[in-house]
């Protein structure tokens, strides 16, 4: 009798064992699910979370690139000392690049970073049809244009038809008589480095033989890689600004910028410090001669 009770007792406390085996198993089951679905629940506001800090990161980035851009597009105008020729050596490194040989006639001359890129496809593309296109003047600061101004103004150079400009007395007649090849230091537009003179300074070479050849292949061809002759024969003009010069090309794209700023920017003001500047507002440099372009040029900066 004891031994069966001892039996059932024994198989009771088994029983009450598993079951609270079992409990503990479930309670486990349970906070592991729990904690599970917590987490569940969380993801998705760690998306948005993720997603609201990557589209403001995007924004971010993109108004950083807008600013960017409005910075570097600011850098791209011509201050009025870029205009003048009176850059700064910061400036010039920027904006310049020496070109070199095979291009020019010598060592030392600079160029526009964007006109010298065209000039030397379009010199590539004129030696394929057996045309040399020389450099032989490019950028001039406004220093170096003054040299070139005063020396003919003072006489030490003879102007065209060899005149020397000391025997015109009248400083407005004198300074009419450089201007026909010669611009005012401040007003020349080598100052942007966008212009060049090529092969000869006399338009008499370029009238036969090899030379005419030369201009021929530059008027058909210069207007593809972006150059064009600013000063073509004066009865093109207006009869205003200075003589035709067949040598000298300008490369639009940046040049008509800076046309248009300098119109905008420059005044007589900043027209003086050499000998006759006084002479610049009488004459009307600005509008008589600076803007005074051939139409093919001009078309671009209107």
């Amino acid at each position: 009798m004891n031994k069966n009770r001892f039996k059932k007792k024994k198989a009771t406390i088994k029983k009450k064992s598993i079951f609270t085996i079992l409990l503990i198993i479930a309670l486990a089951l349970a906070i592991i699910f729990s904690r599970a679905y917590r987490s569940y629940q969380r993801i998705p506001d760690a998306d948005i979370h993720q997603k609201e800090h990557t589209v403001n990161h995007v924004q971010e980035e993109k108004a950083e690139q807008e600013k960017s851009d409005e910075i570097m597009q600011e850098n791209h105008l011509p201050t009025t000392n870029i205009l003048l020729g009176k850059h700064s050596r910061q400036e010039r490194d920027s904006l310049l690049t020496l070109v070199h040989s095979g291009y020019g006639n010598r060592e030392g001359l600079y160029m526009h970073k964007e006109a010298y890129e065209a000039f030397k496809k379009m010199h590539a593309a004129a030696s394929e049809g057996g045309v040399q296109l020389t450099i032989i003047s490019a950028f001039r600061s406004f220093d170096h244009q003054k040299r070139i101004w005063e020396n003919k103004w003072n006489g030490v150079q003879s102007l065209h038809g060899n005149i020397n400009a000391t025997s015109i007395i009248d400083p407005s007649k004198r300074a009419k008589e450089v201007l026909r090849f010669s611009a005012m230091p401040g007003t020349s537009r080598h100052h942007w480095g966008t212009d060049i003179d090529i092969n000869s300074l006399d338009n008499n070479y370029f009238r036969e033989g090899k030379g005419k050849l030369e201009y021929e292949w530059l008027s058909e061809n210069a207007s593809y890689y972006g150059f064009c002759q600013p000063y073509t024969v004066l009865g093109q003009r207006d009869n205003q600004g200075y003589e035709e010069e067949k040598w000298h090309w300008s490369f639009i794209p940046v040049a008509r910028l800076y046309l248009e700023i300098f119109a905008d920017s420059v005044d007589y003001e900043h027209i003086r410090g050499f000998d006759g500047w006084q002479t610049a507002q009488e004459l009307d440099v600005i509008n008589n001669y600076v803007l005074a372009i051939d139409a093919g040029c001009k078309k671009h900066f209107q």
